[in-house]
């Protein structure tokens, strides 16, 4: 039993792909390698952003409306993620001048990436299931958020400072310094992480529920929930995941978790007739954020089509969570 609690629970691994043992690996030890990562990169994201208006206009002597249009394109191809920040480096590069423009554009694709991982990567180091550890999670985000806004303030203040009264080449350079800090600092700390095992394709997983779902279209979902079909181990089906409790929304997908006769005539389950409370979950909480996608874009569209008057950022950032929430 002694020897159970030196290892983790939720199923993560060390960096050889070994059970992470609880007293090298995770928690606080690790977790400040990950904050130091996104403070340096918030200081360089921001360190860019903040004055590149006025970069544009002074340096590539841009109108002020064409200007703030790439630093918005900018910013929107940094949360669109990898996808188009890959294209940049195939874009022309036939006007010297414009070679910036294209080297913030490829800027994109870290941005991209960083962004989805950074935060789920910190809480991976934290064992679900040691409630000690669970407890500290909570305590991670705070200073994570905290990280955010102590380089998101450096850049909007001291950069900008050395952007507007010392020059171009430090006040830009120090944010590529910062970013380089980022990636040594993270990497430093590689063998005290605890990392999950890939889950697979979350995509199959979806096609999965929704065939399935289909095919039982005929089927009556049973009113106790109780009754949908769900591992009997511990872990989910999906390696590194936790089970997750049925919901009420999207009862239709439900079906693709009820058990029928013909369900268990071959031995392993097909999933493709037979899906997990936790996959079909997996399905309706993709689309909640599917639908929060949805409404942030409409509402993007519609400023970009009337106009930005009368919409701040923190305005429109606001607006933006409240059509999360109501989704």
């Amino acid at each position: 039993m002694a020897e159970e609690d030196v290892y983790t629970k939720d199923g993560t691994v060390d960096y050889k792909g070994d059970p992470a043992d609880k007293k090298k690996t995770g928690t606080w030890k690790a977790c400040p390698f990950i904050l130091g990562n996104e403070c340096c990169e918030r200081l360089a994201y921001y360190g860019m952003s903040s004055n590149l208006v006025l970069y544009f206009k002074i340096r590539l002597h841009q109108h002020s409306t064409t200007a703030s249009n790439n630093v918005t394109n900018w910013g929107g191809t940094c949360y669109i993620t990898p996808l188009i920040g890959a294209f940049s480096r195939c874009l022309s590069r036939e006007i010297l001048d414009y070679s910036m423009l294209l080297d913030y554009l490829c800027s994109s694709l870290g941005t991209g990436g960083i962004k989805p991982c950074v935060s789920s990567y910190g809480a991976d180091q934290f064992d679900d299931a040691d409630e000690a550890e669970k407890k500290r999670k909570g305590s991670f985000f705070n200073w994570f958020y905290f990280s955010i806004n102590v380089g998101a303030l450096i850049a909007g203040s001291v950069l900008v400072y050395i952007q507007d009264n010392v020059g171009w080449g430090l006040g830009f350079g120090i944010p590529a310094a910062a970013m380089a800090i980022a990636v040594s600092t993270f990497f430093s700390g590689t063998r005290l992480y605890r990392n999950q095992k890939p889950g697979g394709s979350p995509l199959t997983r979806l096609c999965q529920v929704v065939v399935a779902s289909f095919r039982k279209y005929r089927v009556e979902v049973p009113a106790d929930k109780s009754l949908l079909y769900e591992t009997a181990d511990a872990e989910s089906v999906i390696k590194g995941s936790r089970k997750l409790d049925h919901t009420q929304d999207l009862s239709f997908f439900d079906k693709a978790a009820v058990e029928t006769q013909t369900n268990h005539i071959k031995e392993p389950v097909n999933p493709w007739r037979l899906c997990t409370v936790t996959q079909v979950e997996e399905l309706k909480g993709d689309h909640t954020a599917a639908s929060c996608m949805g409404h942030g874009s409409r509402l993007l569209i519609s400023i970009y089509v009337h106009g930005l008057r009368g919409f701040s950022p923190p305005a429109l950032c606001a607006w933006v969570d409240y059509l999360c929430l109501k989704s």
